[in-house]
């Protein structure tokens, strides 16, 4: 359903019906805005397909808002039928500056709609990302034709100028890790001024992010040290922000005996031209590794860059046969796809959480991994659940690979613990539960003042006519 078809059908806010606080268990409605919503790469997009799900098996009504690409939700199945809840899209359609196959374009003039999108084209020509500023102006007026049709808005990490303020309903936002994070690697690992100032053009919407975090009433994340991060970044009160781990989905990603083992293969998701992601450390460790290991190669979930350091690094090192990069491949065929490696590998520099190593040890594959951010957290002890490595160090990844390929009784060993410590800590029905008391927190503490507003209003309606005037 597009955004504009439910405004049309939505009661004028003066006649909507005021939400109340719900108590007790009562089922909630709920809006989960995501300006980005990309089920294949990225974790924003398989944050809201799976949360979306689990808050729907536990009865309540999910309504996803969301911008292009358009997320994948898993619509009602027969738990959620029982159970009351639902999960819908509603469409928010930006002007989609970044689409394939002509990423950057500019958009005929038929195609603007109104202040808003002169605002995007414009940001994107000066360098800029625009999408978090204008899908929350967007959000803001969508929801303000809404006033009444939600309990909760929860917000996943766009933190524009347009959730602040009276959104009709309290305002819970999810943030991931902070972006400067990413900015601050990616500047790194500019080289020349030119991209370094291109850098700064392209992050300049994390100075309205950190504004926009510290007004935050309630700030979910999903790992202790992206709270510290968020402290540390953001500048946010630590008493605001709370822990809700997310997870793996355990039914889907989950040991089969009938898939073979590939020899020598290694698979990691990652985009070649993120830093942040350390491929090229993998990249690197690959070639030493080959050295001794001809048979091992690596299968990279992600998109190729035709260009820059991981690609140089490939050429350099002869490795085009050994290294195979796959994108927009099925739920199925990417489950069977760390199953059949032998070593599943997370080479990042930082991680908020890191959804690859928990999913990975859900199905029982080997993990090598770095130390890099909350990843720690989901892998667990060095020599227990995983192989653990300093971030950014490319012999101790190829020492770490060349031992895991070389031990198929370690490979079980930390397999199988690996799977055990996801069953016990990191499911999407935990984070669900976790988000859903955090909402009734939010609308508890908000209850009073929305009482208040009503009362005020009532008062307005019943006052009488002061005389003289019609």
């Amino acid at each position: 359903m597009s955004a504009e078809a439910v405004q049309a059908a939505a009661p004028h806010p003066a006649e909507a019906p005021a939400a109340s606080a719900p108590d007790g268990d009562r089922p909630l409605r709920i809006a989960l805005l995501t300006y980005k919503g990309n089920p294949f790469c990225g974790g924003q997009g398989v944050y809201v397909r799976h949360l979306s799900r689990e808050l729907a098996r536990l009865g309540h009504t999910v309504e996803v808002i969301g911008a292009q690409p358009y997320p994948v939700l898993d619509r009602a199945d027969p738990v959620q039928a029982e159970s009351g809840g639902s999960v819908s899209l509603t469409e928010l359609p930006s002007l989609d500056l970044y689409r394939q196959p002509d990423p950057f374009r500019t958009p005929k003039r038929g195609e603007y709609r109104d202040w808003i999108d002169a605002l995007e084209v414009g940001t994107m020509w000066t360098g800029g990302f625009p999408e978090p500023l204008t899908f929350s102006l967007r959000a803001r007026r969508h929801l303000a034709a809404r006033r009444g049709d939600f309990d909760v808005v929860h917000d996943n990490q766009t933190l524009g100028y347009g959730l602040l303020g009276d959104l009709g309903a309290p305002l819970v936002t999810t943030i991931h890790h902070p972006i400067t994070v990413d900015r601050q690697l990616d500047l790194d690992a500019a080289t020349g001024w030119q991209r370094r100032a291109s850098v700064r053009r392209w992050y300049g919407f994390t100075r309205m992010q950190k504004r926009v975090a510290r007004r935050l009433p309630s700030v979910l994340t999903v790992s202790g040290s992206s709270r510290q991060e968020i402290v540390d970044h953001l500048g946010v009160r630590d008493g605001r922000i709370h822990v809700v781990h997310i997870g793996a989905d355990t039914d889907l990603f989950s040991p089969d005996p009938s898939v073979p083992e590939i020899p020598g293969r290694i698979v990691t998701t990652s985009s070649a031209d993120v830093p942040l992601k350390g491929l090229i450390h993998l990249v690197e460790a690959l070639a030493k590794v080959r050295t001794e290991n001809p048979e091992a190669h690596l299968v990279v979930v992600g998109k190729r860059a035709d260009d820059g350091p991981v690609a140089a690094a490939i050429e350099r090192h002869g490795l085009g046969d050994a290294i195979e990069f796959v994108k927009g491949i099925s739920d199925a065929d990417l489950v069977d796809l760390v199953r059949g490696a032998q070593v599943a590998c997370v080479p990042s520099l930082y991680e908020g959480f890191s959804l690859p190593a928990a999913e990975a040890m859900a199905t029982g594959t080997p993990l090598l991994a770095t130390t890099g951010g909350a990843i720690p957290e989901v892998s667990g002890p060095d020599g227990e659940t995983c192989l653990s490595v300093p971030p950014g160090d490319a012999g101790a990844l190829a020492a770490g690979l060349t031992r895991l390929l070389g031990d198929a009784g370690l490979r079980r060993r930390l397999g199988a613990a690996g799977r055990e410590r996801v069953l016990a800590r990191f499911t999407w029905r935990q984070a669900a539960i976790g988000t859903a008391e955090r909402y009734r927190e939010a609308i508890a503490l908000q209850a009073p003042r929305l009482r208040a507003a009503r009362s005020r209003r009532t008062a307005d309606a019943t006052a009488p006519t002061p005389a003289g005037r019609a």
